[in-house]
């Protein structure tokens, strides 16, 4: 007992110094203004030094991708350094590799700006916009699964690419005292500029889709910042092997949509992967879209189904299933959204029969 007690209370001292540490820094350092330097010139900001690169950057309306709202989980918001701005943290180790590292590459949200900066970023982050939106229409699709739709209010279009994502700014509610901004990807056409829609799941513990499922009603003005992502349609593969489970069915269904509304000749399977039939969503939709299209092919599948459900579909993991349904790698490309579980298991099969790395294709959030 006393040995628990004194782990508690070193954990509990540990806390509270590394507290004190931030508190001090912030009180007594005083980095004042500082320049930050965009691409040799392109764009030069002067910010108050001692925030984050990834927020500073934000405050001046430059939005680099950031699926975790910049709490080193998700290893998106890179950029590079033309200085050196000391060494890589532990926070950023995990997600830079050797090249990335000697070549300068750092995480915008654990990058301190203390002094003046010189960064490069693609050029394509000069094109995010900030939007400020009407939520049209929220439907339930799942007992955890909801549809919100946005109606674009300043800006009233937005262009963006089929596959990509925008990120929701969330507002303090009940304990959250802070607003915090997490990547959904759009499932709706392209074509359509004046709207989106997210399909966006209940994540326990989640203080995003917390606040979208319980704190945002019909009527309520949403911000988000867009588009940011590679996953998008690429060049090459007669053959679109699309496979997605829980709420990775929303980029999919926007390349599918954008697929048959610009009459592509492709050919696409998707495979959508479910535990129980309550799990199931846009069944009908995607069997309407099949009986209309000779070259589309849905391939719903339940893992755990039981007698209740009365599932005579396929069954098994999604992986499973799509082994038995793609003998081959000729003439295809793959696209992944799900759990990271779920895409590495697809990879893992996908590469058993052929399927190499540049015709696999997700993002990694």
């Amino acid at each position: 007992m006393s040995v628990l007690v004194t782990v508690l209370s070193l954990s509990a001292l540990a806390t509270v110094l590394a507290a004190l540490v931030v508190l001090a820094d912030y009180k007594l350092n005083n980095y004042g203004v500082c320049t930050i330097n965009i691409n040799d010139g392109t764009k030069s900001l002067e910010v108050n030094g001692g925030s984050s690169l990834l927020s500073s950057l934000a405050s001046h309306k430059v939005f680099i991708p950031s699926a975790c709202g910049g709490k080193a989980t998700c290893g998106l918001c890179k950029v590079t350094l033309v200085e050196s701005a000391g060494p890589v943290l532990p926070t950023e180790e995990p997600y830079l590799s050797d090249e990335e590292m000697e070549s300068g590459v750092r995480l915008a949200c654990q990058l301190k700006v203390k002094h003046d900066l010189k960064i490069m970023i693609p050029e394509e982050f000069f094109n995010v916009r900030q939007y400020r939106t009407k939520v049209e229409e929220i439907k339930q699709l799942t007992h955890d699964i909801k549809q919100f739709r946005f109606k674009l209010l300043e800006p009233q279009a937005i262009d963006f690419r089929a596959g990509q994502y925008v990120q929701i700014d969330s507002k303090p509610y009940d304990k959250i005292t802070e607003a915090v901004s997490r990547a959904y990807s759009v499932s709706s056409v392209p074509s359509e500029k004046n709207a989106i829609e997210l399909i966006i799941r209940l994540v326990p513990g989640g203080i995003c889709t917390t606040f979208m499922h319980n704190h945002v009603s019909e009527g309520d003005e949403i911000t988000f910042a867009g588009p940011f992502g590679q996953f998008y349609l690429h060049e090459g593969g007669d053959e679109l092997i699309f496979i997605a489970g829980g709420s990775g069915l929303a980029p999919i269904r926007s390349l599918v949509l954008d697929i048959l509304e610009k009459n592509l000749d492709k050919k696409i399977k998707f495979f959508f992967g479910a535990v129980r039939r309550r799990d199931l969503y846009y069944v009908d939709f995607f069997r309407d879209l099949e009986e209309k299209n000779d070259n589309f092919t849905y391939i719903p599948a339940l893992s755990g189904a039981t007698p209740e459900d009365k599932w005579d579909g396929e069954e098994g993991l999604i992986t499973d299933v799509v082994a038995r349904h793609v003998p081959d790698s000729v003439g295809k490309q793959a696209y992944l959204c799900g759990s990271p579980g779920m895409i590495n298991a697809c990879i893992n099969v996908l590469s058993k029969i052929g399927f190499g790395k540049e015709a696999i294709f997700y993002d990694e959030f």
